[in-house]
Formats: C-alpha cells, structure tokens, sequence
C-alpha cells in the first residue's frame, strides 16, 4: 500500500498508522519528506482499512476496502470522508466504529462518500481541471494537479460529539481586505452536503504555492545553519549581539526577504533586528543560540488582497524548543521571500479556548470561547500613545480596547465604560460540572462576554477566515489613525467541540500546595521588602513538585503568566499587572522576574539594584498559554480567588 500524505505541503514526518477491520494495526511507518509513504501488508490483513497520519496536534484519515494494497491518500479531503463515514462524525474514532461493526464499511459505503465529496468540490475541481480521485488516485505533493487542489482549500473537520461540524474555505485572492472568504459549511451526518459556488480559474492563485514555501523554509534553514559571526556584523560566536537590519551580512540571509534586503521587512511594527532587550523582528539572526534552527512544516493560511500569502511554520531549536510561527510572504523572481504584514503596530485576532480552574472552588470550574484580541501596548516617555483601539469583528460588533497602568497589552471596554481585565472577548462559557446552577458569565464581572452569548449554532456559523479591523486613535492628536485588518485561520471552537479537547492541567502536587497556601487569603502576596540577597520572584512549581501536566494530544504551553495587583495606597488596592516568561519545551515549572509595564507601574522594585516585585504586592491568577499551528491559543487558567 503507498500513497501521498499531504495538505497541499507534503505531510513529512507524520506517524502513518494503518488499522484492519479486527483492530490491528498492520503498518506503522514514518511519511517522507515528500510527503510518500509504503506500507507492507501481510496477507493476512482484514479490510477495511482505516489510515491516520499524525503530527503534531494535527490528524489526517484516509480509509479503503480494497483487499490488495495500491494507492491510499491520506489528506483533508479523505479527512472529510473519513468523517462522514465515522461514529458521531469522529474520523478519529473510525478505527473503533469498524471493529465494533465491520459491516459499517464497504468498498461501496466508501465510493458513495467519495461521489459526495466530488460533488461538493466539484466547482473546484472542474476549475482546476483536477479528476484524480482523492484516496486512489495517483498525485504528488508538488503544488500541481490534485495538489493544486489541496493547496486551494482550507478543510476544519471539527467533532462535537454528536456529528463533527464541516468547513471548506476555498484560498482565493480576496478583493479586498475585508472581503468575506468562499466557504461551505455543513454537519458530517448531512444527506447532501452543500456545493461550493461557481468559481473561476482566474480568482484562484496560480500553482506552486506550497513548493515555492518550502523552499523558502529551506533557504532560512540554510541562512540560521551559518555561525553568528557570519550571519550577522559581530565577531563573536558566543554572545547575542544587538543590531539591526543593516547588520545582516550573509547573502544567504539576505535572500530570505524581499529585494534580498532585511530593511524592506516589517511585520507588528517590528524591523529585522535585535535590542539588548531581546526586541526585533527575526531577533533570533543575532542569537547565537538561534544557530542550526530549522524551519519547518509550513502551511498556506490564506492569501491578502494584493497577492501576498500569510502563512504558518514551526521553528526547532537545537535544544527541541518549538515555536509555531506565522508571517507574511511576497513573490520575487520566481521565489518567496519574507516581508511581513507591514502593520505599524501589533495586532492580532486568535480563537481561545480557556479552562478555568478554581483550586479553592472546583465545583465553578468552567471553560469558554472567544477571541483573544492581542494589542501591545506602546510607550513614550513612560505613557501609552494610544487612546483607544476600536476593533471591528467580521459581524460588525465593535469592541474598543484601552490602555491601562501595568499591563503590557491593551484591555477590552464594556458598554458601560468600565475597563475589564482581559483582551478575550468571549463568546460562551460552560461549567465543567454539570450540576452547578446558574452561567459562568455571571460570575466574573472583570471578563467581557458577547451580549447575548453566542449558541453553538452561531459558533458554527462563524468563518474561518473572519476578518477583523483594528484602528488605532492616538493621544497626540496630530497622528492620524492607523487601520490594520486581520484575518484568523480557525473560527473559535462550539462549546460542545471544547468540551473534547485536551488542555494542560494543574498538577496534583501543585493543586495541594496551592490550595494549602491560600485556603485563607484566596492570593499570594510579598511580605518581605526587596533583597539583594533573596530577592522577592515568582516559582510555580519546584525540583520535586510539577506545576503542571500536558495529557497526549494537548498542545504543550509555551508561556507562563502571573496576573495580580501593585500594592495598595491609602487602603485603595494599587493597578493591575501582569508579567509573563516563555517556556522551553518539556517545561513543567516556572520562574519569574517582575517587568514593569510604564513609568507608573508600582509593582516592580529596583531599589536593591535588582529589579524584582515590590513588597504587598499580590497576585491570585496564573496561567498557561499554548498555541497551535493554527494559531489557536488554547489557556489554562489557575485561580486562587473564589469567584
């Protein structure tokens, strides 16, 4: 049995496991770089086969009835059919539904799934030209034919546990910034899902998309492979140096962004290069523990209005660490090349997924969903330079954000003009036991919730691609307003699709130790003043206590973060702040330090020399952040308080 894994890029390095219709697994190979895998079957084998190929968080199935082997692909396509085929929609329980009932899959269950799913891309498809079928036949992962196909779609196959909700979102160059994408969307029980409109050859981009990136991730390995004294002006390995885009001096650096020239990159309103505080774009050029990072698994998110293409890759360090990344890309002689969003400031819109865990209340523990809105917040002379931030969402709604004292981000307001102390509009929230009365929106008056709450029907109905604007107001009235527009890659999961996914946990040990600490007080606070010696700083968790667990199948947290109060004056309790540290992989504790957010941030102390958290100061919130390629962010909160 051989086929091709792929989403248009090749599947590489995806576990291939093939299961027969008694629950054995009869092949469990690695897929290649080129995205082409071979599997040897015993005779014994019994079809039906169902295939899945992993990597990552990320799951494709593909299954077949032939009983000698031949072609199966295994991409998004034959993810949907798997799908439709599957108990309750789960491709990735399919395996399962076959052994409990080796008559729920035939080779003519199979085919009828497959007539279906043509019919429903077939606007596409006869666009294209393509009339390969998806799981036998016969294509390559090099941007052309049926791969062509595959790099055009952007397919969410997501289950609820009743059926798995459907979404094809067709990669076309939009009119405009704002322009709503070509999408389906459909329930994998349907009789007879929806067809994609109309489409002409013109509107779809021209082929090579998903090679033309690969080579492009190839050509920044090749540049990061190069010691720091080669990369960069320094003449010392060892030491990350500061510098900025004039300072990159390797041509194979170079090449990498547009006009082979760093300066013509711009992206969050970062250039390429590095402070002594670790800030700039590409930062890691100037790192020498950057050195021998491989750019890896890179995916077309979705095209902008004037041709360029944002997508996603993951980043691997020498040490393991991995970081999901995203930017913009340009075409240039035949090559991409990096030139960033060219946003004059950060902005970004994510899917969030957050479990809320009260050590000192389990019985409120609640998770919900919404957008995480992230806006850094920028200083001048020790102030922000914004007013306000008003941020459009793809349905109209229009939330403002603002700025306030010791938060590195800007902060979401509600109707009536009360500051809340988060940036995630959230969409609905679910307790986590089923029998605790009343809504967690109720309960957190600080958080910001749609009004009214969002259904799982309306959640469904969400695009994945939505697109939303930011305009930024400034407080020197001189400064025009800027607009930005953002697009997301995933809609924000139903409650009921949440309600399955794997996130973080708090450790056992940790929860003890937690709830030991603060069964009284509800927060953890400084009693002692700031110490050259022991100076007063943040540990969650220990040489002999985890802080936390990832379960199989969660993504693993890449962040870590405090959140609590500056001390109070005259008996009114002193401002919010926030700090966080980035975790490396296989992390399961975390240390940090105090980071002022202004001039007026009360809740650091550097009288000692020593830059640490002043004495009273509180906090009573942690929380993990872990991100996926996708770019959803899925949140682990800890709370001490009872709310």
């Amino acid at each position: 049995m051989t086929g091709v894994v792929a989403t248009g890029a090749a599947f590489a390095g995806a576990k291939l496991t093939a299961v027969d219709s008694t629950g054995a697994t009869v092949c469990s190979v690695t897929v290649s770089a080129t995205g082409t895998y071979v599997c040897e079957l015993a005779a014994t084998v019994k079809p039906p086969l169902v295939i899945s190929a992993l990597r990552d968080d990320v799951a494709l199935y593909s299954v077949t009835g032939g009983t000698t082997g031949g072609i199966v692909n295994v991409t998004p396509i034959t993810t949907i059919i798997a799908s439709r085929l599957a108990p309750k929609g789960d491709p990735a329980q399919l395996a399962a539904g076959l052994v409990a009932d080796p008559t729920s899959i035939d080779a003519a269950k199979i085919q009828a799934q497959v007539a279906q799913v043509l019919l429903l891309l077939k606007p596409l498809l006869d666009a294209l030209g393509d009339t390969v079928n998806p799981i036998s036949g016969s294509f390559s992962a090099n941007g052309t034919g049926h791969d062509r196909v595959l790099d055009t779609i952007l397919v969410s196959v997501r289950p609820d546990g009743t059926a798995a909700n459907i979404e094809v979102t067709v990669r076309t160059i939009p009119a405009g910034a704002s322009t709503a994408p070509i999408a389906i969307s459909f329930r994998s029980s349907d009789a007879s899902p929806p067809a994609l409109p109309a489409l002409s050859a013109d509107s779809i981009p021209q082929a090579g998309a998903s090679t033309a990136i690969a080579d492009l991730m190839a050509r920044a390995s090749a540049c990061y492979a190069l010691p720091l004294s080669e990369r960069v002006n320094t003449s010392d390995n060892s030491v990350a140096a500061v510098g900025s885009a004039a300072d990159v001096k390797a041509a194979a650096c170079k090449a990498i962004f547009f006009g082979n020239n760093p300066a013509s990159f711009k992206s969050n309103g970062l250039a390429v290069g590095r402070s002594a505080s670790n800030v700039g774009a590409f930062s890691g050029l100037f790192r020498p523990g950057a050195t021998n990072v491989k750019f890896q698994e890179p995916e077309i998110g979705y095209y902008l209005s004037n041709g360029d293409i944002y997508i996603t890759y993951r980043t691997l360090d020498s040490g393991g660490n991995v970081g999901n990344n995203s930017g913009v890309v340009r075409m240039e002689g035949g090559s991409l090349r990096f030139i960033g969003n060219q946003f004059t400031y950060s902005s970004a819109i994510s899917p969030t997924l957050q479990d809320r865990d009260f050590v000192n209340a389990p019985s409120k523990n609640y998770y919900n969903v919404g957008y995480d809105v992230a806006i850094d917040n920028v200083a001048s002379g020790g102030a922000s330079i914004f007013i306000k931030v008003l941020v459009t969402a793809p349905d109209g709604t229009v939330y403002t954000m603002v700025p306030t004292v010791g938060n590195n981000s800007l902060r979401l307001k509600k109707a009536d003009g009360t500051t809340t102390s988060t940036s995630i509009i959230r969409l609905n929230a679910a307790f986590r036991a089923a029998g605790t009365a009343g809504h967690p929106s109720t309960m957190e008056p600080s958080l910001l919730y749609a009004s009214p709450l969002l259904t799982d029907a309306q959640i469904g109905a969400l695009p994945d691609n939505g697109a939303w604007t930011f305009e930024f107001f400034h407080v020197d009235p001189s400064t025009p307003n800027v607009t930005q527009t953002v697009r997301t890659l995933q809609r924000v999961p139903t409650l009921a699709e949440a309600s399955l996914v794997k996130l973080t946990k708090l450790s056992d040990g940790m929860r003890a130790f937690l709830v030991n600490l603060t069964a009284q007080t509800r927060y953890i606070a400084f009693g002692s003043p700031p110490s050259a010696t022991t100076p007063n700083t943040i540990g969650f968790g220990s040489a002999t206590v985890a802080g936390w667990t990832v379960p199989p199948l969660a993504v693993a947290p890449t962040t870590f973060a405090v959140f609590g109060n500056s001390p109070s004056v005259n008996n009114v309790i002193g401002p919010a702040f926030d700090d966080r540290v980035d975790l490396a992989a296989g992390a399961q504790v975390a240390y940090l330090t105090c980071s002022p957010a202004s001039g007026a941030d009360t809740h650091c102390d550097s009288s000692t020399g020593i830059t640490q958290y002043a004495q009273y100061t509180w906090f009573n919130y942690f929380q993990l952040t872990a991100r996926n390629a996708k770019q959803t962010i899925f949140l682990t909160g800890i709370a001490t308080y009872v709310p």
